[in-house]
This record gives structure tokens, sequence and C-alpha cells, in this order.
């Protein structure tokens, strides 16, 4: 695992740019760097050595020298990869890194070689002969690349932070990520927070030549239900691909942990890889529906790990928020983001790549969200014109209990589910912000994306959206930052390509059946791990947040917070402070909303409070 950054453009002290643009990168790569510099370009590279400890060192050129790359990630079917290239193109390797695979395979086979690739990758590739700069980011976005445009010069990097090393890159707000992050609680767009630093979506590469640049797509994740094949035979082949993707991710030349959290998706993993040790979790002020500690240490007594615990409390989680914010480049309405920073914070102390659990829930249907559709089906009997009716004055309604199912059950999936987070609507944000954009609505985002989908199952349509914007967006993008912010590689072993290809043909009554979510996965578990553990209800990774809240201490931490200069600049502060007053009185559960803002604050602190 690595850090990349570089740049192409007419810049005459690209040494010296480079290496700041490095400084900005360490903690994703303590153990060694490198550079690449000419009169075109200038690749930078910091290393965390995980396989072929004293080879493959970067930036590394291909055998004809005619390629150079930057590679951050790990191919798992590297060594499948390298005897096809002996055996086609004659090729002889001098290494055993995956590094020396990959750029020799885009010389042999161009840039459809990434389609062959099967693992977590991002980089970027210099074509000496065409003077030409590919940048390529794996299927689902489990690594993260951004670039920008300034000057003349194209320049990229693993984190925003050492894109904004470049002389002359702006660093403005851009207002329309942050109308939306108050919707979807992430950045959203492929614009980031940064005015002009986008980043490049997942299964993307990107062609950069002669002062242009063009994106092409190579991978979009469909899914595509397949009739006709026995419950039996989808477990069979389900079972196999997810061995098969656990064995890859154990390919190291150190030791690999695993994070634990006492659910079946990180339990399977634990049990089926072999790991040694097993890293949780936990809160000292919330109570047992904060915590899965027991349920961890069960699932860790069972597989004979060696378990470590780290337990948070609140004091702590609140003083870390600078450097949490700080290390995710973007701000993140997800609290768990925090937890995430002491989980990696723990297992760095004992070992340089943990496995975890991320895509279990997209891939097979496992959020409890999307058993909301079957619960309508209750009313489904009732005309949708009367329904529709009732929805719309249901909404002029006190808050009570039933309130949002009247709503719900009147909407189409398309106009209720924006993804797992729905903080703001629409109009709430836009009577919130001081200054609106012209940004899309919710729905108008996700238009395409749900008429591109309009065979599937409601659930399905959810699934789909979740697959396409929240896994990337708040998932993969809280555990590479966290995790890297610690020197630690995360592998995912679910987010597999060949077991993404297992997961799309599955029919909904494997995902959604007898009241439970991923049902299909649940049975395979049950080969593995305790039957309480594989049957046991999605708790997620839940953050005490609504309890701290309601603490004198944080309360008015928060309205400090809320009736600052930065906070008056972008929000109508009295509606900020009714929402904490409203939840601080027990009146009303606020705190995602109230985190959200919170988390922002505490992010333009970091970049742009100077």
């Amino acid at each position: 695992m690595c850090g990349i950054c570089g740049f192409f453009g007419k810049k005459k002290n690209k040494r010296e740019i480079v290496e700041k643009m490095k400084e900005k990168l360490v903690h994703r790569g303590p153990d060694a760097q490198g550079s690449f510099v000419n009169d075109s370009v200038a690749l930078g590279f910091r290393r965390l050595s995980i396989i072929d400890l004293e080879g493959g060192l970067q930036p590394m050129k291909s055998s004809s020298q005619n390629l150079t790359v930057v590679f951050n990630g790990e191919i798992y079917n590297y060594q499948e990869l390298r005897e096809q290239m002996e055996r086609e193109k004659k090729i002889l390797f001098v290494t055993r890194s995956d590094t020396e695979t990959l750029v020799n395979g885009l010389e042999a086979y161009g840039s459809a070689f990434v389609e062959q690739l099967r693992g977590m990758f991002a980089f970027a590739v210099w074509n000496e002969k065409k003077e030409e700069l590919m940048l390529a980011r794996d299927f689902f976005g489990i690594k993260p690349l951004f670039y920008t445009v300034v000057d003349g010069n194209f320049v990229f990097a693993s984190e925003i932070k050492s894109i904004l090393q470049f002389p002359g890159v702006p660093k403005k707000l851009n207002e329309r990520a942050l109308e939306q992050y108050l919707s979807f609680q992430y950045s959203v767009l492929e614009e980031t927070f940064f005015e002009g630093i986008y980043r490049l979506p997942p299964g993307c590469m990107l062609f950069y030549r002669q002062g242009k640049y063009e994106i092409c797509r190579y991978f979009q994740p469909k899914l595509q239900p397949e009739a006709g094949c026995s419950l039996a035979d989808m477990e069979k082949k389900l079972e196999s691909v997810l061995k098969k993707s656990v064995r890859r991710h154990m390919v190291s030349d150190v030791e690999v942990g695993t994070f634990l959290s006492g659910g079946v998706d990180s339990g399977f993993i634990a049990v089926s890889s072999g790991a040694k040790m097993a890293f949780t979790v936990g809160f000292l002020d919330g109570n047992s529906g904060y915590n899965e500690e027991n349920r961890a240490r069960e699932v860790a007594r069972y597989a004979h790990l060696s378990y470590h615990m780290h337990t948070i409390g609140k004091k702590e989680f609140w003083d870390v928020l600078p450097k949490v914010m700080y290390a995710l480049d973007e701000p993140s309405g997800d609290a768990s983001a925090v937890a995430m920073y002491f989980l990696a914070a723990e297992a760095s102390r004992y070992v340089k790549v943990v496995l975890s659990g991320e895509g279990a829930d997209e891939l097979f249907g496992g959020y409890n969200i999307y058993r909301e559709p079957l619960a309508l089906q209750k009313v489904a009997w009732i005309p949708e014109k009367i329904r529709r009716a009732v929805s719309r004055q249901a909404k002029k309604l006190p808050d009570r209990r039933g309130k949002s199912f009247l709503i719900r059950a009147g909407q189409r999936v398309e106009e209720r589910f924006i993804g797992n987070a729905h903080i703001f609507t629409d109009e709430e944000r836009r009577e919130l912000l001081k200054n609106p954009t012209d940004t899309p609505s919710c729905q108008e985002f996700l238009r395409k994306t749900y008429e591109e989908a309009a065979g599937l199952s409601d659930p399905e349509k959810m699934q789909n959206i979740d697959l396409k914007y929240w896994l990337a967006g708040d998932i993969l993008q809280k555990t590479d930052r966290m995790s890297m912010a610690h020197s630690l590689e995360v592998r995912v072993p679910f987010l597999d390509r060949d077991v993404f290809e297992a997961a799309r043909t599955l029919p909904p009554e494997a995902k959604f059946a007898h009241g439970k979510t991923k049902y299909l996965f649940r049975k395979v578990a049950r080969e593995y791990i305790p039957e309480d553990t594989a049957a046991r209800k999605k708790l997620g990774f839940p953050v005490p947040v609504r309890v701290w809240l309601r603490d004198d201490d944080w309360y008015g931490r928060v309205k400090k917070m809320f009736q600052s200069p930065i906070s008056r600049q972008y929000f109508h502060t009295e509606k900020l402070t009714a929402l904490l007053e409203e939840h601080h009185a027990g009146k009303k559960d606020n705190s995602r909303k109230i985190w959200t803002v919170l988390a922002f604050l505490f992010w333009y602190q970091e970049y742009f409070d100077e």
C-alpha cells in the first residue's frame, strides 16, 4: 500500500514540487520513497512494504523502459498474470512484486490489461513514446485518486492534501459539494469539496495527452439477477468464490490480521482466513447497544484468535476530531469514521495489514433498509392515488409514531431512497444554507441511475444506488483514509471482482428471505462461524453520538461551534441551534443532522481557518 502523486507540465522545478507533494503522503508509505522526473512529467511515490520487501521499489519501469508506473494497492492475481506473460509474451521478471507485473502487463496488452486485474489499485503510468499519462482506479473505488488542471499542468495524487501543495492550486470551498453533502453525508459528486479538484470515479481510466484529458469507463457494477438456478447451486458457487478471494487476500510477506465486530461479515472473514490476530473497538459511555465487544470476543475465542480491544471515551472521541477530519480530506457525516480511526490505530500497533468486511452489505443485500419495500407491501392494496394524497397530508402532521410510514407509503422508491443516509431533505438544506447553489436535487442527481435499474425489484434498486455511490463515497473513503492515517493496509475480500460476478446474479429470494437480509451469504457463513453469529441482525458500526449530544458538556461545545463565525458564514445558525436544543431536550433525535454539520465545521477549520 502506498501514496502516489505527480504532474504533467512544463514546471521547471519539478523535483522540488513533487518532493513537497510526497511529504503530505508519508503516512501512506513510511517505509520508502522514490521519484521519476523528466522534461514532461514528475512522479512521486511513498511505500508501505507488504510484498517483496526488498524489491518492488517505485517508480518502476517496464522491461522496455518505455513505461514508468507509480502504483497504490495490491494485485492479488499477479502471480497468475505473471505466468501468463512469461508464457505468451516471453517477459523475464526480475522481482517478485505485483508492480512489475502491472507495468509489464500494461506494456504487453495495453490499457485493456486493467480488466484482468483482481485487487485494489490506483495508479499512474507515463508512456514515453506517446508522451501520455494514464491514470486508473479499481472497480469499486477501494483506492482513491484525485486530479486537477492548473495553469496547463495536470496534477494527481492519492489524497487532496498532496494536490494542494502544487503551486497555483486554489484552495476554495465548493459549495455545491457542501449542499449535496448535507443530504448524502458524504461528497457524492465527482467534484470534491475543493473547487476545481476532482475524483477519478471507480472503474475508470483517464488519459492525458497534448493538454487534454479523456475519461473512459471500463467497469460499471450492474445487478443482473438470474432465475432458474437452485439456491443450493448458488450457495455452492458463492462459497467457492468467497474462499478463493479470502485466500488471495492473505498473500503477504508480513503478518495479516483482521477487524472483528461480532457480526456475520467480519466473523466469516476471521474464521475462513486463518488470521491470527483480531481487532475491535467499543465505547465507554454508551449502553450495550453501542458495543459489540462481547460478540466479537466470542468469535475470537471460537477461531482461536489473539484478541485486541480499544475502548473509546467521549472526551477521547471529541479530542481526535480535528485529526480525523484532516485525514479524511473531505468532511464525512459518518461518525463511525472516528471509530475506524481508533480501530486502525490499535491494529497498526501489531500488524501492517488487516482484512475487513466492507462490501458484503452492498453485494448481498445486507442493510435493514432494503426490507422497507416488503413492509410497505402491506398497504400496496390501497390505490396509489390515495396513498400519495395521504403521504402529502402526513408531511404536515407533527412528529409522532407512524408519520414516516405514512409519508413513505405514498412515495415511489425513486422518491424516498437516496442511499443509506438521508440527512436533510432538499427543502431542509436550502432553508439551512445561506447561499443555496444550482446543484441538482437528490432525485434529479439519481434519476439516470434509477432509470438504468428499471427492471430490478425495489430492494435491488436500493442496493444498486448504494453500490454506485454509498460504497465508494462513504464506506471505502473512511476505510482508506482512517487506516492509511496509521500506515495500515486494509484489504476487503468481499469486493473481489469474481465475488461480485457471483453476487450480481443472485435473485431477490437469495438476498431477502424469511425476514433476513443476506440470506444466501448467511447460509454459507453458517459452515464457518457459530449459528447465532451467522443469524445476527446487522448492527452496523454504532457510535453513541445520539447519547453524547444530550450530555451538557458536548451540548455546550457544539452550541459554541454552531454560533461560530464559520457557521454564520454558511448556515442560518438559528436553525442549527433549534436542532441542537430540540435534541438536547430529548424531544427529537436530531443527532445525524447535528453531526453532519459539526463534521463539516471541524473539517473547515482544518483546511480553511488559517
